[in-house]
């Protein structure tokens, strides 16, 4: 089914564009939503209004492709990751979320205390012989993860799960961008029938922003 009838959606509903409206209806409708979405068009924020909604734990996952350059930094690896979580608390700011205590961390005792924590960010590197199930799946900038490594995260899915794979063609930051295999992936699930293809253009941070992601 679409967006459940008469949900507001934290207030987006009614401002939803109509490429907005299609992927946040493919959430609902479709085990797997692929979104080639540009930057600013809403593609985290509305994926985790939605997994508020249907109500399963949410399963964050990154590619933590800036460790390499940036070298030794003091820290856990908990710690070294948070930078990779801006975009998931501001997403959880927006639906009025607090981040402290919705995200598990091991590191906030307190808030691991409360037991309100519903979402549950982790990088790739970990997934290698888990299991993913009854849970909302994001899987966040996917160009910036290799064929591999989305083989490796995918694979451990079952079916009871909602995923969602996002992120966009010429915004990849790795070391070689042949490498990513967010397109493979976007045509190898494209005529499945349980997954659905969907794109964002408008960058609702204004023109300037638009303009600059039109260069070639």
């Amino acid at each position: 089914m679409p967006l459940p009838k008469n949900n507001m959606l934290f207030g987006f509903e009614p401002k939803l564009t109509q490429e907005q409206r299609t992927y946040v209806d493919s959430i609902f409708d479709n085990q797997l939503t692929i979104v080639n979405a540009r930057s600013g068009t809403g593609k985290t924020t509305l994926a985790v209004a939605c997994a508020r909604i249907i109500g399963k734990p949410l399963v964050y996952i990154f590619a933590p492709v800036e460790e390499n350059r940036m070298g030794f930094r003091p820290g856990g690896q908990s710690e070294k990751e948070r930078e990779y979580l801006q975009p998931l608390k501001d997403a959880l700011l927006e639906i009025n979320e607090n981040p402290s205590q919705s995200i598990y961390d091991e590191d906030n005792p307190e808030a691991m205390k409360s037991g309100k924590h519903w979402v549950y960010p982790r990088s790739h590197i970990f997934a290698r012989g888990t299991n993913i199930k009854d849970s909302t799946v994001i899987i966040s900038e996917s160009q910036n993860f290799t064929k591999n490594e989305l083989r490796k995260v995918l694979t451990r899915i079952h079916d009871s799960c909602t995923v969602i794979l996002e992120g966009h063609v010429s915004q990849c930051d790795l070391a070689d961008p042949a490498a990513s295999g967010f397109k493979s992936y976007i045509d190898h699930f494209r005529p499945k029938k349980y997954a659905q293809v969907c794109e964002l253009n408008w960058n609702f941070r204004g023109s300037l922003a638009n303009d600059a992601d039109e260069i070639e």
